[in-house]
């Protein structure tokens, strides 16, 4: 554990803010409503004054349902410096499910969306007390007596009290809390089971503010774009939590994160770092690189030596101004990135980096600054923070990857038996994934060990490798491979898009996606051939976290 004063997570928002008063510290993009640290800090004061005011003690949970705002940030960070747990909700989950959220981690405030707010009552709340509008504040609801007033202005009348002439850097002291107490119960709805609330600790999140400390890539002045939930465990770690202990400025993109919109933010931003999932570079790569570089003559003077380079180096510099020209790297995560947009940007000598982590580890587990990464792989374990090790490995090196180390969780809440399970009687936490370490100590992440499917003669198949295969294909949006009856199947979801844009009817459309099929597995072994594609109508059902819920179709009767 973290032990050394100034590694202190609590600490170090309160250095953060003296010592970056009057920079500004967070922005509602598109807005005109940014506040500097100073302002933030006041923001904090008054909020953590209601906290008091309505018997809100250190351990109690404040749950935290909405969009990325700054409002999100402002309660987030009042929970937690005054040594409560946030519960902080992906704002996707439906009413029923942030209802048992909000009642089994016995949450006693709720900052929400008033449109999310409108599907609920405080009747179905069992331990709360008051309901705020993560919009402006105002009181939506509460159990505590009308005679006491808990709203906003109030606390902005006792703020007046206190600094009548105004708060100043040295006013920011906040509570002694341990790096072991929990700051943050993260619930994480899974793709093949129901949801567990991930108890991170302080140490946790302030190991990884460490880690980022250490690489000089966040500092005073850097620019962030939150486009990421900050509910996730990913965005909230770097975009967030990193960016503000370093003196930088976040801005919170809070709606549908399309990629005229991300283009458009990252041009009048220009992001220093960039937090990423591979969808937005694998849909660059499919709409607009691929077209370019099939097409002749592009096509021809890439198999030229003496002109590729000249050609390449153009197409770097088009993407790299795409993302606003400023940044030193973009970071994948969530899933794995597809090997051909991966291969091809390596190519370009594109400023990507892949990492590997879970919730489980508030997340991060692997990852190495470009250009120190390898292709395939998602970087080197975190040297001083982390530990991994690949467990009943076949012959290739492949098989379960546990870790150990500061990141780490401490359990399930209120689930000691899943927290049993997750952990080997040694202290290893199994990550249900299967992946290798090379020679050179960079790991590879091969599927879930849950979906590992096995050949006709017991070789080891993984879904997500044919998967993102087949969905860099012309006309597949995405797809699942299935096995039925000892052979391969795949659902797809077209892309109609791309059909529409060529006139294909639906006929044309089988056909090409049967063209898509044999293009496949020219790609594949023998044991891992797709026999039989099946057009799905409408997009897979995802989690919050935008993971295909594939339990929902492995049991999909074919014809």
């Amino acid at each position: 554990m973290l032990t050394a004063p100034e590694d202190n997570f609590v600490k170090m928002y309160e250095r953060s803010f003296r010592e970056h008063w009057d920079l500004e510290a967070i922005t509602d993009y598109g807005t005109t409503n940014t506040l500097t640290y100073g302002q933030l800090a006041a923001n904090i004061w008054r909020l953590q004054r209601l906290f008091h005011h309505c018997g809100v003690k250190q351990g109690d949970r404040i749950a935290l349902m909405g969009k990325n705002n700054c409002n999100w940030v402002t309660v987030y960070l009042a929970t937690v410096t005054y040594g409560v747990v946030i519960v902080p909700i992906l704002q996707d989950f439906k009413a029923e499910d942030a209802l048992h959220i909000i009642n089994h981690s016995g949450s006693k405030m709720l900052f929400i969306t008033d449109l999310i707010f409108e599907g609920m009552t405080l009747e179905q709340m069992e331990e709360m007390r008051v309901v705020y509008s993560l919009t402006n504040f105002k009181v939506l609801a509460t159990n505590i007596s009308e005679k006491k007033d808990v709203s906003w202005e109030w606390a902005g009348k006792e703020f007046d009290k206190k600094f009548p002439k105004g708060m100043k850097p040295d006013d920011v002291k906040y509570k002694e809390c341990s790096n072991a107490n929990i700051a943050s119960i993260n619930y994480t709805s899974g793709t093949t089971g129901f949801s567990k609330g991930v108890m991170t600790t302080c140490n946790a999140l302030a190991s990884h503010i460490k880690f980022f400390f250490s690489t000089g890539k966040v500092y005073p002045g850097c620019r962030h774009v939150a486009f990421l939930p900050l509910a996730h465990a990913y965005g909230c770690a770097v975009d967030f939590l990193g960016c503000l202990a370093a003196g930088g400025h976040t801005y919170f993109i809070g709606r549908t994160p399309a990629p005229k919109i991300l283009i458009q933010a990252f041009k009048e931003v220009k992001p220093t770092l960039i937090l990423s999932v591979p969808l937005i570079l694998e849909k660059i790569y499919k709409q607009q690189i691929a077209p370019q570089i099939a097409k002749p003559p592009v096509s021809w003077v890439l198999k030229l030596p003496f002109l590729e380079d000249i050609v390449l180096d153009k197409i770097r510099q088009q993407l790299v101004e795409v993302f606003g020209g400023e940044f030193y790297q973009i970071i994948i995560g969530g899933a794995p990135l597809n090997k051909e947009v991966e291969d091809f940007l390596y190519r370009i000598k594109f400023p990507l980096s892949v990492g590997y982590g879970m919730t489980e580890c508030a997340p991060l587990i692997a990852w190495s600054m470009w250009p120190d990464g390898k292709p395939g792989s998602c970087g080197k374990v975190l040297e001083g923070y982390m530990e991994a090790k690949i467990v009943r490995p076949n012959e290739e090196g492949i098989g379960e990857v546990l870790v150990r180390g500061e990141n780490v969780m401490k359990g399930y809440y209120r689930n000691e038996q899943a927290t049993k399970e997750a952990f080997t009687k040694d202290g290893w936490l199994k990550t249900g994934d299967l992946g290798m370490i090379d020679e050179d100590g960079y790991l590879y992440i091969k599927g879930r060990n849950k979906t590992m499917l096995l050949g006709p003669s017991g070789q080891n198949i993984y879904p997500e490798e044919i998967e993102s295969k087949l969905n860099n294909l012309p006309y597949v949006s995405e797809s699942i491979v299935l096995q039925y009856d000892d052979h391969l199947v795949a659902l797809v979801y077209p892309d109609y898009t791309a059909a529409d844009l060529n006139k294909l009817s639906q006929e044309d459309l089988v056909a090409a996606i049967e063209e898509d099929r044999q293009m496949l597995n020219k790609q594949l072994a023998a044991y891992e051939q797709v026999v039989k594609i099946k057009l799905y109508p409408h997009e897979f059902e995802k989690t919050p976290k935008r993971h295909i819920k594939r339990f929902l179709y492995t049991q999909m009767a074919w014809e």
